[in-house]
């Protein structure tokens, strides 16, 4: 299916759907952050610059979708974190849409249904890795929460020391600690 703009331009269908995604606090920092269009937002100032003024327009609000900047922006708050998708300006909300949800409700899974800040930041890495299972350098790989958490959330007695994120092996070494001093 090929897309057409009011003035009759067509648009090449294309994988690279998603322009980037955040997760920002209740004061419009970032949490954390992916953007996927290396000809968009190519700093981090004009990305934190992007993400205020986008904080601005929808902290707010009661919409669910804003085009802002030339991106179409969905979006989503819960206690005191706000979630973005962004797209470009013609691509399909639903899709869009589609990926919020499955971002949020894998945060959720993740946070067991606690979803504010001070438990997300205890469980950054676990939503980092939800991060890289929806979406990969624009492209969406998944939108199913429950097989996003699956992958997200590996137990760490089952991946080889090598294949750990720098804070399984912290929090592994935490635990052997912790049974040492027990003992």
């Amino acid at each position: 299916m090929v897309h057409t703009t009011m003035e009759g331009t067509l648009f090449e269908p294309t994988l690279y759907i998603v322009k980037g995604m955040c997760i920002l606090d209740n004061d419009g920092n970032r949490i954390l952050a992916k953007y996927y269009d290396k000809d968009i937002l190519t700093t981090t100032k004009e990305q934190k610059a992007f993400e205020k003024n986008l904080f601005n327009k929808t902290h707010r609000a009661n919409a669910e979708i804003i085009m802002l900047e030339g991106l179409t922006c969905v979006y989503k708050s819960n206690v005191d974190l706000f979630f973005y998708v962004m797209g470009s300006s013609h691509e399909n909300e639903l899709i869009l849409q589609s990926v919020l949800n499955a971002l949020y409700e894998s945060v959720s899974i993740l946070l067991r249904r606690n979803v504010e800040k001070r438990i997300l930041m205890d469980n950054l890495d676990s939503v980092m890795l939800a991060f890289d299972e929806i979406c990969d350098g624009g492209v969406i790989l998944d939108s199913d929460p429950t097989s996003i958490v699956g992958r997200a959330a590996l137990r760490t007695e089952d991946v080889p020391l090598g294949e750990q994120t720098v804070a399984q092996v912290l929090q592994s070494a935490k635990e052997q600690l912790k049974w040492s001093l027990l003992k």
